[in-house]
């Protein structure tokens, strides 16, 4: 995917060649997502989130960028995943934890042939804090 410079927040890119994952897939995680208890303490649940997703992706062909907000705060920490061309996730209810789920539905999404999150499989994270799939652009008939 390319690293388009309208992500404004500190990124990274975990990408390193060796996974049997397609290339493309990119976890973006909110660092701006406050926990449950809605402290302003740094650092942020969101940020730990980011940190814990990138060593969850390090060694894989998926790329983890932040962002300063998704929008998504009634539902706490969110993060999404994208692949050009297909369906994009947003997922809401995570925790600072939830770094190697991420990276597990990543993978799946890598791997997918209909540009789909395969339910089966997916963390349960991933399932309960479903927040929206957005079709891709080219999908739309209008």
């Amino acid at each position: 995917m390319d690293h388009d410079s309208s992500f404004s927040a500190g990124t990274a890119d975990n990408s390193s060649g060796e996974s049997d994952a397609p290339a493309g897939v990119t976890i973006i995680v909110c660092a701006s997502c406050r926990d449950e208890t809605g402290s302003d303490a740094h650092p942020r649940a969101g940020e730990l989130l980011a940190d814990d997703t990138r060593r969850a992706a390090s060694g894989e062909d998926i790329h983890v960028r932040s962002v300063e907000c998704l929008g998504n705060c009634k539902r706490r920490l969110s993060a999404a995943i994208l692949r050009d061309g297909c369906w994009s996730y947003v997922f809401g209810d995570l925790t600072a934890t939830s770094g190697a789920d991420l990276v597990t539905g990543a993978k799946l999404f890598a791997t997918s042939m209909d540009g789909l999150i395969p339910w089966r499989g997916r963390p349960d994270s991933l399932k309960r804090g479903l927040v929206a799939r957005i079709p891709p652009l080219d999908l739309l008939k209008d």
